[in-house]
């Protein structure tokens, strides 16, 4: 019995094609590809400065020592002069002179008082009349009063001045520690604005090494997309397919052969006689 094949083609030419692409792509996917590696921007050179000017060396964090120390000892000074014991620094200098003044004064007095009763009495021996020693004792008082109202007001100047320095120099230590306080938030803040803006340059730089990756990896991949791409095309593109057939004659025997024979030449007879080949 013969058989029949139908084998399915695409054109010659399509055919040709997609081997071809499927050649190409094979070689291309056995090579090895060495991606580009993605890179972290650095650090720029403001966020550098703003850190070394941050540091404690340069005098960013922790500036306002100084001042501290400044106001520190300001303050300490108040405290010292405080102290009941330093009152005599603030002592009217001259004090001892007016003592003297105030003595010469009374001795004057003194001296002219004494003059007086004696003449009064008519001669040196009414001097110690009482009389005589009310006035002495009344000069001596009025001495001793003036003497103690020199001192004492000599003392409440001097605590006075006293007072007005330890208060002079309490606030200079607030304002030390102001000032400090002040210039500490200033530096910062300008740190802070320089790192900023470094920040900003490093972003442009992550931003241009992240382009650059970009690029190598379409420039890699560019081969593999245009293959997919022509795939792509050979999917969509219309059929053109052939149909090819082919017929096979069975394999016959000598035996099957000489038996058809013989049967075809019976045949043959048969047909002759019914002719009336054969009389």
């Amino acid at each position: 019995m013969a058989t029949e094949t139908q084998i399915v083609r695409e054109a010659p030419e399509i055919e040709a094609y997609k081997i071809g692409l499927l050649e190409s792509a094979k070689k291309l996917a056995d090579q090895s590809i060495t991606l580009p590696t993605q890179q972290i921007a650095g650090m720029s050179g403001l966020q550098t400065d703003a850190i070394t000017a941050a540091s404690p060396a340069t005098g960013g964090i922790g500036g306002y020592q100084p001042y501290l120390s400044a106001a520190g000892t300001a303050l300490g000074d108040a405290r010292t002069t405080l102290d009941p014991s330093g009152i005599t620094q603030f002592m009217n200098p001259y004090q001892a002179a007016i003592q003297g003044e105030i003595n010469r004064a009374y001795d004057i007095q003194a001296a002219q008082s004494g003059l007086q009763a004696v003449g009064q009495a008519g001669g040196p021996s009414a001097f110690g009349g009482s009389r005589a020693a009310i006035q002495q004792a009344e000069i001596g008082r009025n001495r001793a009063s003036a003497l103690a109202q020199a001192q004492a007001q000599n003392f409440l100047q001097a605590q006075q001045a006293q007072g007005a320095q330890a208060e002079a120099l309490g606030t200079l230590g607030l304002r030390q520690a102001a000032m400090g306080q002040q210039s500490q938030q200033q530096a910062l803040q300008d740190i802070e604005t320089q790192f900023n803006l470094g920040k900003q340059q490093q972003g442009q730089q992550q931003a241009e090494l992240e382009a650059k990756r970009q690029s190598d990896l379409s420039q890699l991949y560019e081969p593999y997309q245009r293959y997919g791409f022509l795939s792509d095309i050979y999917k969509g593109a219309p059929t053109t397919q052939q149909t090819l057939t082919s017929a096979t004659a069975p394999n016959v025997s000598p035996a099957q052969q000489y038996l058809g024979l013989g049967i075809a030449g019976l045949s043959a007879a048969a047909g002759a006689n019914k002719a009336g080949l054969f009389g």
